[in-house]
């Protein structure tokens, strides 16, 4: 596979996607109600009597909010990226250029990756600067960053966002409308968001092993929408049935 061309398919869809406002805004205010709102309301809470003692777990579970982001951000972009060009048409022209599958593949995998890490990325620094900011008073010490919120960005939110391209590709194989595979896409959260209200009832604790075997797990689970997704993004595949 030659990266050179995934790239540039990916950069197609950069340019494309730019000048989509709606995809642009849904990853904007998820940042902005995650990575500022929170800490605000943090900084509220932590006014209250005997609140210092619940913050830990509270910022625990906030930070956690960066995974699910992971696997809502790139719904959009990679439901776009395929149904959208399919229902305009231009898919089949991209097929009949002198790429692979696989490259064709990579590269919109790449442009719906990108964005929604590079944003969870952005997003986690503005919400680590604003938690450490608000409750230094009261902790006494800077609570970000650390091990747990490391693992939660450099390892399980990367692993949920290919999770959730690969789904979304499995899902734009099958329908031929933007809004129902973004509908469909974001079924992906169900089980990350089952995991953060688990974990408010204090039924899941947010533990490093935990952590660890969740993000194994997900691995584990990337490998197999891997094969299907490969299975499923072939060029007669395409041509014949994703009408």
């Amino acid at each position: 596979m030659r990266l050179s061309k995934a790239w540039t398919v990916a950069s197609k869809d950069f340019k494309t996607f730019t000048k989509k406002k709606g995809i642009l805004y849904s990853s904007l205010y998820f940042e902005l109600v995650v990575s500022i709102g929170l800490p605000f309301l943090v900084l509220y809470i932590s006014g209250k009597p005997n609140a210092v003692a619940a913050l830990p777990q509270l910022l625990n579970a906030f930070s956690f909010l960066f995974v699910i982001g992971a696997a809502l951000l790139p719904v959009s972009i990679a439901s776009y990226s395929l149904v959208g060009e399919k229902v305009q048409k231009s898919l089949e022209p991209l097929l009949a250029t002198p790429t692979t599958d696989e490259e064709i593949l990579a590269g919109k995998s790449i442009a719906a990756f990108l964005p929604a890490i590079c944003s969870s990325f952005i997003g986690a620094l503005v919400f680590t600067i604003l938690i450490d900011l608000f409750t230094y008073s009261p902790l006494k010490y800077l609570y970000f960053p650390n091990w747990d919120f490391a693992i939660i960005l450099f390892l399980l939110a990367p692993l949920v966002c290919i999770l959730a391209v690969g789904f979304n590709v499995l899902v734009s194989s099958r329908v031929n409308d933007v809004r129902t595979a973004q509908q469909i896409g974001y079924l992906i959260i169900l089980p990350f968001g089952a995991v953060y209200f688990l974990t408010e009832l204090k039924v899941l604790t947010q533990t490093t092993n935990n952590l660890l075997i969740m993000a194994a797990v997900v691995a584990v689970i990337d490998g197999i929408v891997f094969y299907l997704v490969r299975a499923t993004f072939q060029r007669e595949e395409i041509l014949t049935k994703w009408k």
